[in-house]
């Protein structure tokens, strides 16, 4: 019998089993997942096959960028298809069209920022340029799109769609604007929404990156998603998927933090997020999760 989780309008069947690994092939730990125009699901992998493609239905596609990706962390699909994908280790970002040609990176060759955050000593002192430990990217509606920076920074920078930075905004501390952990961004309706994981909370922001007002109450918030009705997924590391409108409202909840297992419909390390365009829903984990799971909407 399957396993419904959700409420009310987000009620959900989980496909148990969803994704056929080819021999050799493992999850790992998958730092994003997103779906393109045909429905077919990418997944961003820590592991020796970097992007994982499969169809909706779960079966194995194609697997790329081993010479190209260290280590997974953020990823996006335009409505074109273009990939945008964020190396966290190797402190950048990049750009490849549908047919997975890179048309920019961005980055100082790999080279972090100077933000008082290194191996030995992670804390960031100040803010800085890009990147220190990226961890997501999003598009604006004009084609513009803003990168979370992250694990050794504290800041959102915004770029052009050619890929020249516009400017950067955020500082260390747990006041209005200030970031621990930048981890997700998301525009929608003229408004920025950023996970600032370790102060448990979604800040809202202009396009200008002025401080608006800001959502408390989240379990290390890791990734946004806004879907085609307005709606908010948050994929939460402390195994909860909250599902909320954009006035703040949630309207689901999906995992149990206090039940922290690999099983149907609970989570252990949700990183990633995204939304198909039948309404179905999937979370990627890291941690000890390192899988993949399909939630099928009733």
């Amino acid at each position: 019998m399957a396993v419904s989780v959700g409420a009310g309008k987000f009620g959900y069947e989980v496909a148990e089993g969803w994704g056929e690994l080819p021999d050799g092939f493992e999850w790992g730990q998958i730092g994003a997942v997103s779906v393109d125009s045909k429905d077919r699901v990418h997944m961003f992998t820590r592991t020796n096959h970097p992007v994982m493609t499969f169809e909706r239905d779960g079966k194995f596609v194609s697997t790329w960028g081993e010479d190209i990706f260290g280590d997974a962390h953020g990823m996006y699909l335009d409505k074109e298809d273009n990939l945008f994908a964020v190396d966290r280790a190797g402190n950048k970002a990049m750009k490849f069209t549908k047919d997975r040609k890179m048309v920019f990176e961005l980055g100082n060759k790999g080279q972090a920022s100077d933000t008082g955050y290194t191996a030995d000593h992670k804390e960031v002192l100040q803010a800085s340029g890009p990147f220190n430990s990226p961890t997501d990217v999003a598009l604006s509606a004009n084609g513009d799109f803003y990168i979370s920076d992250g694990y050794g920074n504290c800041r959102v920078h915004k770029f052009s769609a050619d890929g020249q930075l516009l400017f950067s905004w955020g500082e260390p501390g747990t006041g209005p604007g200030q970031f621990n952990l930048v981890h997700s961004v998301w525009e929608v309706g003229g408004k920025v929404y950023v996970a600032d994981r370790q102060n448990n909370r979604i800040q809202i922001f202009t396009p200008e990156g002025e401080y608006i007002d800001e959502w408390g109450g989240f379990l290390q918030p890791c990734d946004l998603f806004v879907d085609s009705d307005n709606t908010m997924y948050v994929a939460e590391l402390q195994a909860r998927v909250t599902i909320l409108d954009l006035n703040g409202t949630v309207l689901a909840t999906i995992g149990d933090p206090e039940v922290r297992k690999p099983e149907p419909g609970l989570f252990i390390g949700p990183h990633g997020v995204w939304v198909d365009r039948h309404g179905d829903l999937y979370v990627s984990e890291v941690l000890m999760g390192q899988r993949i799971q399909k939630f099928i909407r009733k």
